[in-house]
């Protein structure tokens, strides 16, 4: 896909509006070149996922309901080719089984409608602002003595089976890597991995379902977790080893 990842201070940011719904679409296109960014978009499903495959978008708003493609389509087979992207998928208000499979097929996060456009655009300027950080810690994780994980590749191994990951699994693992010693509760990394403000009142299960995620690939059994466990009262802590 060839995403180029490093922007630059001389060009703006690109986002990629994918909305068959005229009205939502030419808004959501006027509210972001507003705020300063190059938009395109696309109305229907093809079109969005060949304009997806270019690599010339450091955003895609990925609605879920296409003609052609659906969203769940696009999405699987952006992040077949590209775990970098950064996606944030449109959904609809009373639709968890929407939220967990765009998450679980790998969106960054997930924006209900009707939906607040001056939120969007702060939960999209907070995911933007993530994906252009650079993590400085080990690249390497080892869990008990069954699983180790490349962190920087994006895959690994349990009991000798390969696990790939998204990037936001792998930003959540370091940022309970590096606070392993204490639980994190879900209101920090929605601040600290996806970068929203502590101030936002944010409705989302974002972390509750990507932690949901990498319990199904790292734990023999995910509903009795053995390294990724919940602290009630108190957010989630990695267990290094588990023995």
């Amino acid at each position: 896909m060839g995403r180029n990842t490093c922007a630059t201070m001389d060009r703006k940011l690109r986002i990629l509006v994918v909305e068959d719904e005229e009205a939502i679409r030419t808004g959501l296109v006027d509210v972001f070149v507003f705020h300063g960014y190059d938009v395109d978009f696309a109305d229907e499903g093809h079109e969005a996922l060949r304009k997806a495959r270019s690599g010339q978008y450091d955003m895609i708003l990925l609605d879920i309901m296409l003609p052609g493609l659906d969203g769940y389509d696009i999405c699987r087979h952006i992040r077949e080719e590209d775990k970098e992207q950064p996606i944030i998928m449109l959904t609809a208000k009373s639709s968890d089984e929407e939220i967990i499979q765009g998450l679980a097929l790998g969106a960054d996060d997930y924006v209900a409608k009707p939906f607040s456009v001056a939120q969007l655009v702060l939960r999209v300027q907070a995911v933007l602002r993530r994906s252009r950080s650079v993590w400085e810690q080990n690249h390497q994780l080892q869990l008990g003595d069954n699983i180790s994980i490349d962190l920087e590749n994006l895959k690994g191994q349990r009991d000798e089976k390969p696990l790939t990951f998204t990037r936001r699994e792998v930003e959540v693992l370091q940022y309970l890597q590096s606070h392993c010693d204490r639980p994190v509760p879900r209101e920090e990394l929605l601040n600290k991995v996806w970068g929203y403000d502590r101030q936002l009142e944010i409705e989302t299960r974002t972390v509750d379902i990507h932690i949901a995620k990498l319990r199904r690939k790292l734990e023999p059994t995910p509903k009795a977790p053995r390294y990724l466990i919940t602290v009630r009262g108190a957010g989630y802590r990695l267990v290094m080893d588990s023995a």
